[in-house]
């Protein structure tokens, strides 16, 4: 199993300051959470982007084609290839990497799920998002966000957790 260390210096005022390990133990059931997550996002994005270069639309077309339900054009379908190919290689990385990345990307498409609605009908919208594209930034940013975080952020989580065992190291044996 993993220790947690409290290094010194590290408290101030009542609040302390922990340092995890870098890599969760390799057999931990968190991994799968990780990996799950970042591999199923990857495959639905990796899709989405694919579809959308297949149809041969303009790259910054703001008129933008319909795949999937989703409005797309060229510069999204390559973010989406990227994106999807970054979560695979997560997913194949895994640990906190997995963990870390899903919930940047979350993060991420939340905020892009943001400043798109606030672009929609301008002539600002070089990614061609119609609403249906902000709601589906929406949902996949909270699924990387739940993947991402799960075990981690949490109030009840078993005492043989990594991350608990790094904030109450005065319990730990």
């Amino acid at each position: 199993m993993a220790t947690h260390v409290l290094h010194p210096g590290t408290k101030r005022g009542n609040r302390r300051h922990i340092t995890l390990d870098e890599h969760l133990p390799v057999d931990h059931r968190l991994n799968q959470v990780y990996r799950a997550g970042a591999g199923l996002m990857g495959l639905v994005l990796l899709a989405f982007g694919i579809l959308g270069l297949i149809d041969k639309i303009g790259f910054f077309d703001t008129r933008g084609d319909t795949v999937a339900g989703l409005s797309t054009n060229g510069a999204l379908s390559v973010l989406s290839i990227v994106a999807g190919l970054l979560l695979l290689v997560g997913m194949v990385i895994g640990g906190n990497f997995a963990s870390t990345l899903n919930t940047v990307l979350g993060v991420a498409f939340i905020v892009s799920g943001f400043v798109n609605l606030a672009l929609l009908d301008s002539s600002h919208n070089i990614l061609a998002f119609r609403i249906q594209n902000v709601l589906f930034s929406f949902v996949v940013g909270v699924l990387l966000m739940t993947f991402g975080m799960y075990g981690r952020v949490s109030g009840g989580l078993p005492h043989d957790n990594p991350y608990w065992k790094a904030r109450h190291p005065d319990r730990t044996g």
